[in-house]
């Protein structure tokens, strides 16, 4: 076997980063057609199937999911080891706004891993008050949860969502180390914002309970801090979750999840990605949420 193009390893690369051969060609600058030329000619360099086509287009094989998770490091890898002494000479400041969840859950837990790389980099992170906000003029970049939709803004899809029940390991010891579905009708419901939350979970469920129930808190931090303490039992993303399920603080007793209507996207100023700076942030930033993808999407039930 010669070795593959890079041409074509970013290909997989970016349909495995972004979900659709679309927003892959859009990247790369390519056609769809020309996207998935480059990952037959994979294909054929591997003896190995990637992609297969579901209802609503291509996804990747269980082969073509842990094939490009390496391949995302491996890049990952030559950009850092092009960039050489480059990246050390980088500096200057870089502000970015990013939702609460996503700064507290998730961003803060790799910081130090981005520091690292680019030590004369000064960031400055703060957050909205809406989660879809990007009109702070100070930020040069935007990390939103929205539908996608910011006119006259770039808009990059980072990670899609999926909600489902958590609780601390508690609850579920004091019900003989299992909850049942009929269970949380007994059970303290906590809710962000409103009763959204629990009352699209009973429907997707076939629940009739009572979802408008409980505790509304303003804001994702205070929901994960009531959860663990055992207040009660939440609706969390597997994204924010991620860090206190690994640690034991949480757990998810069902299965069943409901896909958000809305995603976790990077929102820049068309030309804000000509600036060295931002362009690493977001290349640092897409290749970290792909390594830990695969970890994401088989969490625990």
């Amino acid at each position: 076997m010669h070795l593959p193009s890079i041409q074509a390893l970013r290909a997989l690369d970016g349909l495995a980063r972004l979900g659709s051969m679309l927003r892959a060609s859009q990247e790369m600058n390519l056609t769809p057609s020309a996207i998935s030329h480059q990952l037959r000619s994979l294909e054929a360099d591997l003896g190995q199937q990637l992609v297969e086509r579901d209802g609503k287009g291509v996804v990747l094989t269980a082969f073509g999911r842990r094939y490009a998770e390496q391949v995302g490091k491996a890049l990952s890898l030559i950009q850092q080891a092009g960039a050489g002494s480059e990246q050390q000479e980088l500096s200057g400041g870089l502000s970015i706004s990013c939702v609460p969840g996503f700064a507290i859950f998730w961003l803060c837990n790799y910081l130090e891993e981005f520091r690292s790389l680019y030590p004369k980099i000064n960031l400055t992170i703060s957050t909205p008050h809406r989660l879809d906000d990007v009109h702070n003029r100070g930020a040069d970049l935007f990390i939103a949860f929205g539908t996608g939709n910011w006119p006259g803004m770039k808009a990059e899809l980072l990670a899609e969502i999926e909600f489902a029940p958590y609780c601390c390991p508690r609850m579920a010891q004091e019900r003989g180390g299992q909850i049942r579905l009929d269970d949380v009708d007994d059970m303290p419901l906590l809710h962000m914002g409103n009763y959204d939350d629990w009352t699209r979970w009973f429907a997707a469920c076939g629940l009739v309970g009572n979802a408008q129930r409980g505790i509304v808190f303003s804001n994702m931090y205070l929901v994960l801090s009531a959860t663990v303490s055992g207040l009660g039992i939440a609706i969390g993303d597997n994204l924010t979750c991620r860090a206190a399920l690994r640690q034991g603080q949480l757990i998810r007793p069902f299965e069943q999840s409901i896909r958000s209507i809305a995603s976790y996207y990077l929102v820049s100023e068309p030309d804000a990605m000509e600036r060295p700076i931002c362009k690493v942030f977001r290349d640092w930033l897409t290749a970290k949420l792909a390594e830990l993808r695969p970890e994401m999407e088989g969490a625990p039930a």
